[in-house]
């Protein structure tokens, strides 16, 4: 099969999903992110998981959390990068959060003061709001009185990389905005921030890894492998568009890949590609967009 990899893993940024999930997947690692993103530190209590899929009903979407974990005190921080922007992700922010609440408390809970507090965290190369800066916190507050916090607990945070404001920011912050979108020795070696060395050591382990390599290989090669048995179904472009319109009709409804395979008379192999790649746009799934996305990966 011909190899569509167009970026070595030698040459990932941290802002590539891959390179960033398999790098939180140390706690040390994601500690230290997280350290520099709030400028404060946090201790972490609990391993990170990566790519945890959650459902809290089987008539709801599930959602795939890119990285959570938690601190001494039961906060709760999830982080996402996000590379391009879908056109949705505020409001996927919005579901992705109110979904971790659902399944923080036990069926017949009533308390609900036992709600961890939660952290969701979105790291982009690019403004979503159009201000120049490099960190939005928004939490709830009073409209008539803007000191009034409603203080339940609740934030979201959407770090921009290319921001303006360094005056606000330390230097280990602003090193790291430009380590995660050239994340190489110089740039490691460059700064004197002893958590950013930290992460690099953990990068560098990753790059090197000839298990992390195949790992890569075949996250690509899942793609590529599905566009050779469309055309072996001899579906066209137009087919494979209407594929995917099915499919996103389907995971809206919380099925899994088996069950739209079966609903769909497809192979899994078809399916699972298609599947993985429109979680990316959820929950409103812009099927164009998924085609364009899937048709760059395998023209």
């Amino acid at each position: 099969m011909e190899n569509n990899v167009t970026t070595k893993l030698k040459d990932l940024n941290l802002v590539d999903k891959f390179l960033f999930d398999e790098t939180m997947e140390d706690r040390e690692a994601y500690q230290a992110v997280i350290s520099i993103l709030l400028e404060n530190e946090a201790t972490l209590l609990t391993k990170p998981q990566t790519e945890k899929e959650l459902r809290v009903s089987p008539q709801l979407r599930q959602i795939r959390l890119d990285v959570i974990s938690m601190d001494e005190e039961k906060k709760l921080y999830y982080t996402e990068m996000q590379k391009r922007n879908t056109g949705n992700l505020i409001k996927r922010s919005r579901y992705y959060q109110s979904q971790l609440d659902v399944s923080l408390l036990e069926p017949g809970n009533t308390d609900f003061n036992l709600l961890n507090d939660s952290c969701f965290i979105l790291i982009a190369p690019f403004d979503l709001f159009g201000k120049g800066l490099y960190r939005y916190t928004f939490e709830g507050v009073c409209r008539e009185c803007p000191d009034l916090k409603i203080r339940d607990g609740a934030v979201r945070i959407f770090v921009n990389t290319t921001g303006r404001n360094k005056k606000d920011f330390s230097q280990e912050f602003l090193d790291f905005m430009d380590y995660i979108t050239e994340t190489t020795d110089k740039t490691a070696s460059d700064t004197k921030s002893r958590k950013i060395k930290l992460i690099h050591k953990q990068v560098k382990k990753i790059k090197l890894s000839e298990k992390m390599g195949v790992k890569y290989m075949q996250r690509w090669e899942e793609i590529a492998y599905a566009r050779e048995e469309g055309r072996q179904y001899g579906k066209t472009e137009g087919e494979i568009l209407k594929l995917i319109k099915q499919i996103c009709k389907k995971i809206s409804k919380g099925q899994s890949p088996q069950e739209i395979a079966e609903d769909l008379e497809e192979e899994i192999e078809i399916v699972l590609p298609i599947y993985n790649l429109a979680a990316e746009f959820g929950p409103q799934y812009e099927c164009e967009k998924i085609f364009e996305k899937y048709h760059s990966y395998n023209s």
